[in-house]
């Protein structure tokens, strides 16, 4: 009975043992014959982009006048306020008046007593010639009196010179605008002393009509513009197409703009030179010394591009997995344009049309040299959920 139970039990572990390489066996199969992920790829080819560079600007008016006085006294009046819209020749400041009316009273009066000079000059002159012509008296005597005539004439020449300046200065104690504009800050008010050796203006009149977005492009950028060498600066600045101003609380100013002007020299510290850009303000909604971004459309009809989640970045270099004939991955690295749209890249090299590369489970899940089923994203995205 014992020899039945063992022999019984050697059956049992037999059976078990065999089992057990079966299970094992079976596994290490399954797992060596697992299939390859499905991964969806595209095809590259090329497609027309575009884009937006964004610079930052400061925002000038088409003018910005400095205000300062022409003679030296205290403000007795200021009839604007800041931010206030004035009109050419508008009243801004009034200059105490006491001591150049007074200059001009004297000078009218020096006029006059000149003039009455000049008045009994010429009586005596002519009544000098009409004895002279009759041989009464000599020429010496009448030339004295022409003389004398010729002084008078002198000095009331001087006294009318001097009645225009006292005048102009009296002129000059009511400062006017030269111009439209929005009236800047007013650091003097009445009672301060306004001098023309002053540094600090007595304000600012921006003309705000029209305004002036200034920004900077490098180097490499300006020479893209003449294309090699291909067109001249100025041809390329006056075929660039309408710019967008971007203002400071990220809105679209309503108002397309166009790039005016590239300054001639490229700055040594810098290594940028100055670009304006024009817009129109009529509503006034810009002010001299804003800021904000102004945004040139970049159009090409031969871009390649590519999702950003097609790739990775590894010591600062960029690469995508390129998916061979055989269905395998290999990393490749390429260069992309600077300018994205933040979903998308512009690839500029290291890619070809006709390559296809993988766009998902990039950085996590392939490899060099993997095995994959390319699948259609596209299809995917339209299959039926289940």
């Amino acid at each position: 009975m014992d020899l039945k139970a063992m022999k019984t039990a050697g059956t049992l572990l037999s059976a078990a043992a065999i089992l057990c390489f079966t299970s094992c066996g079976g596994g290490q199969q399954q797992q060596a014959q697992a299939p390859a992920p499905q991964i969806a790829t595209m095809t590259i080819g090329y497609s027309t982009s575009d884009l937006e560079s964004a610079y930052p600007v400061t925002i000038k008016g088409r003018t910005d006048i400095d205000i300062r006085p022409q003679v030296t006294g205290f403000i007795t009046k200021v009839h604007v306020d800041e931010g206030q819209q004035v009109k050419k020749g508008q009243l801004l400041f009034t200059i105490d008046q006491v001591q150049y009316q007074a200059q001009v009273d004297a000078a009218e009066a020096a006029t006059r007593v000149a003039e009455s000079a000049v008045g009994t000059a010429k009586l005596t002159e002519a009544n000098k010639r009409k004895l002279f012509d009759k041989n009464i008296i000599s020429e010496y005597e009448w030339q004295m009196a022409d003389n004398n005539l010729k002084s008078a004439q002198a000095q009331l020449a001087s006294a009318q010179a001097q009645l225009t300046s006292a005048k102009k200065n009296l002129a000059y104690t009511q400062v006017t605008s030269p111009s439209d504009g929005v009236i800047g800050s007013i650091p003097n008010r009445e009672g301060s002393l306004a001098s023309p050796s002053s540094a600090q203006p007595l304000t600012t009149v921006s003309d705000n009509s029209e305004v002036y977005a200034y920004f900077s492009l490098n180097e490499k950028d300006i020479l893209d513009l003449t294309k090699g060498g291909s067109v001249s600066l100025n041809s390329s600045v006056g075929n660039m197409p309408e710019v967008s101003l971007r203002l400071a609380n990220g809105e679209i100013y309503p108002n397309k703009g166009k790039v005016a002007t590239v300054s001639g020299v490229i700055g040594s510290t810098t290594g940028s030179a100055s670009v304006r850009a024009l817009f129109d303000n009529k509503n006034g909604m810009l002010r001299s010394g804003s800021t904000g971004q102004v945004l040139i459309p970049i159009h090409s009809d031969s871009a390649l591009i590519i999702p950003q989640k097609a790739t990775f970045e590894l010591q600062d270099r960029r690469f995508v997995y390129v998916v061979s004939d055989s269905n395998t991955v290999k990393s490749v690295p390429i260069t992309v344009s600077p300018v994205s749209d933040g979903q998308t890249f512009i690839v500029t090299s290291g890619l070809k049309p006709g390559d296809r590369i993988a766009i998902e489970s990039v950085g996590n899940k392939l490899k060099d040299g993997m095995a994959i089923v390319p699948t259609d994203p596209n299809a995917q995205a339209q299959a039926p959920q289940q």
